[in-house]
């Protein structure tokens, strides 16, 4: 009977360490992943890396956000008629969902190569918001510091919780 107890102890410790071993990889490989940071790309053209960019912004405010995703709406850069149109009919979408009205607890995120036209295209579109329509809506802005506080004004009035993050 002791050899069994003694067995099954060594057998149960040895399990434990292991496991804990696994943990701790586990937990090193995971950190090691939030380590690798995507850095702001440099070609306004460029919506893969502007995606990746953002999207590792995204998933550090997404503190409150309640629903199963955010929702992101990627301002194009550019004077060109591409970038004009791409910003219509982005502008267009943002504001039908605006004047309709978000589910408390979900988050939009708006976000670009050039904050000043995403932070006219914002102002344009909470033009339409009703006042506390917003209310428990995230909405995170990812521009220039000197784009902030226009962008907050016109959110204001909707009830949102704004968020800034600086480029």
């Amino acid at each position: 009977m002791r050899k069994l107890i003694l067995a099954a102890s060594v057998a149960l410790t040895a399990t434990l360490a292991l496991s804990a071993c696994n943990k701790s990889e586990d937990t090193d490989q995971a950190a090691t992943q939030q380590e690798v940071a995507v850095a702001k790309p440099t070609n306004p053209a460029d919506t893969k890396a502007w995606s990746q960019y953002f999207g590792q912004i995204v998933r550090k405010n997404m503190q409150g956000m309640t629903a199963d995703r955010p929702f992101p709406y990627f301002v194009p850069a550019g004077d060109d008629q591409a970038g004009q149109d791409g910003r219509a009919r982005q502008l267009e979408n943002v504001q039908g969902t605006v004047a309709r009205g978000v589910t408390p607890g979900n988050m939009l995120v708006f976000g670009g190569p050039e904050s000043a036209k995403t932070a006219d295209l914002m102002v344009e579109a909470f033009k339409g918001a009703n006042p506390g329509s917003f209310k428990n809506v995230i909405v995170l802005f990812i521009g220039d510091q000197a784009d902030q506080q226009r962008v907050a004004d016109a959110v204001a009035p909707s009830g949102a919780t704004f968020r800034f993050v600086a480029m």
